[in-house]
């Protein structure tokens, strides 16, 4: 087992492990750890823990140290630089009428490169760009190329659903999406109707899939059934009624007695009536 402490860059990004070393960390702490981009400033989100070693990346490097405020007072002083450094850019793409569409810019934390995203349709050389922008930052420069899908997680907006996109606020990775899951889950196969903002197949469409096809990732029990509010049930800790349920995630708000309630897995609850036959 190895002791590991998980640190997100971006609100919905993923989460990288690294070693607390000698630091007590808790959860929400801002830290300083060097990541293959350079030195970078992080939130904790996963509390120090231990975790098996064959879901450690190695090599595992430990947060250097906690940070402070002078270092959130210099990622507040990047993000400006940001903007600064996007205007310049669609400036010089302008300049050299390139067909690329600037999405974002990033700074890492201690200035040593900026990363410039953008979107086209097809390849583009921006060897010439490049040396431009190298010759006003005077630092390393990468110009990385990202897809629409990219594109909307980093800008974020409101989906079909009127909630704000789910790429945006708390997916950190995107799951395949196919059409055959609004098939299995009799949604209308018109693209216009099951599409996002970004064009391509709503990310949600792989919430219930499972539950449609009927592939769980944990076998139920032949008893099951879809848990409703208001539902009496038997559960490990004892008897209670179902409160709220998750059909996402498969789980069901029991309360127990007033003030006590717990949350447990579908197959975990049986129906008090059948329970007792």
């Amino acid at each position: 087992m190895v002791t590991i402490v998980g640190v997100r860059f971006k609100k919905a990004g993923k989460i990288y492990y690294f070693a607390p070393g000698e630091l007590k960390l808790e959860k929400g702490d801002h830290v300083i750890v060097e990541t293959a981009r350079g030195i970078e400033y992080g939130q904790v989100v996963i509390p120090q823990q231990e975790v098996p070693e064959e879901k450690i990346v190695s090599p595992l490097k430990t947060v250097l140290r906690k940070g402070t405020e002078k270092d959130a007072r210099q990622v507040e002083e990047n993000h400006q630089k940001e903007k600064e450094a996007f205007a310049i850019c669609e400036k010089k793409i302008a300049a050299r009428k390139l067909d690329m569409h600037l999405v974002n810019v990033e700074y890492t934390f201690d200035v040593g490169k900026i990363i410039f995203y953008f979107t086209a349709d097809g390849r583009i050389d921006f060897r010439e760009l490049v040396k431009d922008l190298a010759a006003v930052f005077r630092t390393r420069i990468e110009l990385r190329q990202i897809g629409v899908r990219d594109e909307a997680k980093m800008l974020g907006g409101i989906g079909c659903c009127g909630r704000p996109l789910c790429c945006a606020t708390f997916l950190g990775d995107f799951e395949p999406v196919s059409i055959r899951m609004a098939k299995e889950q009799n949604l209308s196969l018109n693209p216009t109707k099951i599409s996002g903002i970004c064009g391509r197949l709503l990310c949600c469409l792989k919430y219930e899939n499972d539950m449609y096809c009927g592939k769980k990732k944990e076998k139920r029990k032949e008893h099951l059934t879809v848990p409703k509010p208001g539902m009496k049930v038997v559960t490990p800790s004892g008897e209670g009624m179902v409160m709220h349920i998750s059909r996402r995630e498969q789980t069901v708000t029991v309360e127990l007695s007033p003030g006590n309630r717990i949350e447990v897995a579908w197959d975990e609850i049986v129906e008090s009536s059948r329970a007792e036959d």
